[in-house]
Parts: C-alpha cells; sequence; structure tokens
C-alpha cells in the first residue's frame, strides 16, 4: 500500500464496498466529492467512515483536523477515547461537543467524539454520537472503565446501558477500551441489531476485536491513541490496519448491504435467487472452513439483504441466535422432564 505523509500525518483510503476490498492512500486528486457536489446512484449502501487517531491534546488542534476531513465529505467521523484527556471532564453543553457539533453541522456529517464527561456530580467516561444536524442524538458511557479511572477524583464510575442508534445510513453501536474485554457488551450490541460498531481505545487490542466481529457479524472500526486504526469485516477478517506516529487518518468506505449467510437451510434459497436476480445480487465470498457466504448487491437501487429476505435466507447473525434460544428451549423441556421422573 502507498502511503503519504503529510506534516506527520499518515492519510490511507480503503473501501470496503459492495464489488470488493481495496486500498489507495488519499492523494490530491483522490480527495472524495464534497457534500454539496450532486452525489451519483450508489450500489448496495455504503458508508464513508473516517478515523482521527491521535494521543489526548488540546480541542483547538483537534477541531481543524475535523474541519479538514469533514470537508472532503464523510458520513462518520471517529475520534479516540478521552480525547481532550481526563484532566476536566465537560457536560454535554461543554465547548467540546458544541465545537463538534457545529462541524456535523457544517461538513453533515455524524461524528462521534469521545470524553470524560460530567453527568450531574458523576464522572463518566462517554462516547457521544452527534448527527448532520449537529445534535447529540446518542451517548454511551463506558461499561468497564479502567482500573486506574477509579482513582480519578471524582472517579469514573462503571454504567451498563449499551445503546444502538438508528442513523440515516444503518444502526450505529459504541464501545470503548477496556469493554473490549467484556463479551456481553458486544453481545447488547449485536442483540439490538448493530451493523457497525464504533471503538475508540487508548490501546489497539488486535485479535480481541476480531473474535466480537466473527462472532457478532457486524463491521467494528478503531480509534486509537497508538495512533492506529483497525477494520474488521462481518466476516472477522482484519481488512485494514494502519498506524501512524502522531495522527492517523484512516478513510474506510463500509457497505451496510452485504450480508452473511451460513450454508444450513439457506443453499437452495441462495441459488434460485441468484439464478433468478443474476443482473442483482452477486456471490461475494464463500469461507469453506466455516461453511459461510457472503451476498453483495451488483447495481444500484437493489439491497441484496432485502430480497436475501424475500427468498427466505436467514442472516447468520440471526440464525445463531435462534438456533441457541431454540436449542436452550429443548434443554429446559428436557430438563423439567427428567427432573420430573425423580
Amino acid at each position: 500500500m502507498k502511503i503519504n505523509r503529510f506534516c506527520a500525518r499518515l492519510v490511507t483510503t480503503v473501501v470496503l464496498c459492495s464489488a470488493c476490498f481495496t486500498s489507495a492512500s488519499a492523494t490530491a486528486q483522490e480527495t472524495p466529492a464534497s457534500p454539496s457536489e450532486p452525489t451519483r446512484p450508489q450500489t448496495g449502501r455504503p458508508v464513508r467512515v473516517v478515523s482521527i487517531a491521535f494521543r489526548p491534546r488540546p480541542l483547538e488542534t483537534i477541531t481543524p483536523l475535523v474541519d479538514t476531513e469533514g470537508a472532503k465529505g464523510a458520513d462518520l467521523i471517529v475520534l479516540p477515547e478521552t480525547m481532550l484527556g481526563q484532566k476536566q471532564p465537560q457536560s454535554l453543553d461543554g465547548l467540546a461537543v458544541t465545537t463538534m457539533a457545529d462541524l456535523a453541522r457544517k461538513h453533515r456529517t455524524y461524528i462521534v467524539c469521545s470524553m470524560d464527561r460530567l453527568d450531574g456530580t458523576h464522572r463518566v467516561n462517554s462516547t457521544v454520537l452527534i448527527d448532520r444536524a449537529g445534535k447529540v442524538v446518542c451517548v454511551y458511557d463506558k461499561v468497564y472503565p479502567y482500573w486506574s479511572e477509579f482513582d480519578l477524583k471524582p472517579p469514573v464510575e462503571p454504567r451498563s446501558k449499551t445503546p444502538v442508534y438508528q442513523a440515516d445510513f444503518g444502526r450505529v453501536g459504541m464501545a470503548i477500551c477496556f469493554d473490549v474485554n467484556f463479551p456481553e457488551v458486544w453481545k447488547r450490541l449485536a442483540d439490538q441489531g448493530a451493523e457497525l460498531v464504533v471503538w475508540p481505545s487508548a490501546y489497539s487490542a488486535g485479535n480481541s476485536l476480531r473474535a466480537h466481529a466473527i462472532n457478532h457479524h457486524f463491521y467494528i472500526v478503531s480509534c486509537t491513541y497508538a495512533p492506529d486504526c483497525s477494520v474488521f469485516d462481518i466476516t472477522g477478517e482484519e481488512v485494514l490496519y494502519e498506524k501512524g506516529h502522531d495522527v492517523q487518518i484512516t478513510r474506510a468506505t463500509l457497505d451496510l448491504d452485504r450480508g452473511i449467510y451460513h450454508t444450513n437451510f439457506n443453499v437452495a434459497k441462495r441459488d434460485k435467487l441468484l439464478k433468478e436476480h443474476n443482473d442483482d445480487v452477486a456471490l461475494e465470498k464463500q469461507l469453506e472452513r466455516e461453511a459461510w457466504f457472503v451476498l453483495r448487491a451488483k447495481r444500484p437501487g437493489v439491497s441484496a439483504r432485502e430480497l436475501a429476505r424475500r427468498y427466505g435466507l436467514e442472516e447468520l447473525r440471526d440464525y445463531m441466535d435462534r438456533s441457541r434460544r431454540e436449542i436452550d428451549r429443548m434443554r429446559e423441556r428436557n430438563d423439567g422432564a427428567n427432573h420430573g421422573k425423580h
């Protein structure tokens, strides 16, 4: 992969869209169309995600980074955990959120900004999702703060809710840093239908993130102090890892209309779909050892996942959830019957 460095910043563009996985370094000629330019019909449901990774720094140095990337066009800009540090928590109406809200409104993009937040007299480690109109639409408070966060004055409080937000491009979930070590956080996101999970963090986690992408089949995009960014596919594959020196800026276009399925009970339905909609849907990938396959749309105006539903295909996450529920019910009935015999 070719890499261009501008003022100690590493900028990488990656496309994970309906047709293929490709990557290319961003140049002036490759700058994405601005939000004000006419948009061409899109194949699938592409989402332009920008991860701007760095160690905590003052807001006045973060603002121009977000402004520059927003001007290039983005659907979602992600910033790292506690981007300002943890010396001075702010409220939702503080300068950090209002500044990012202004930029979200200016560039018509969603922004995820993370900070230590004052919730009344309580301190929480929060990730704040701001919509294209500059409105705070979702706040996630870290469920598993790291040990040193309990030594702060006041300490960071652990919370329990794991919201998923329906954005105009799809369902977005959030988790923070040490949360990566606790599977229940990620299961709750999956249970609410998350299609993309953003993970601001102090460290990179690597295969720990991959495990959640494998188990739940959502995209994961990280943004860390390293500074680095990982992008995990719905198959669990790490399709991008890039690390910079001061600031790492990574662009990834993710197609949220790609669907992943198990071959169990789906092959005949899949083959019928592909035969009758050869111009609409493609079999993008088969993972033989896992017995999985991925479908994607081939042209604008077609949803591969919607067509698959119409043909009775059950997505992999739904299949695993249904299997768990039904087998658990059988176990409970058997346990009850066996208990009655005694």
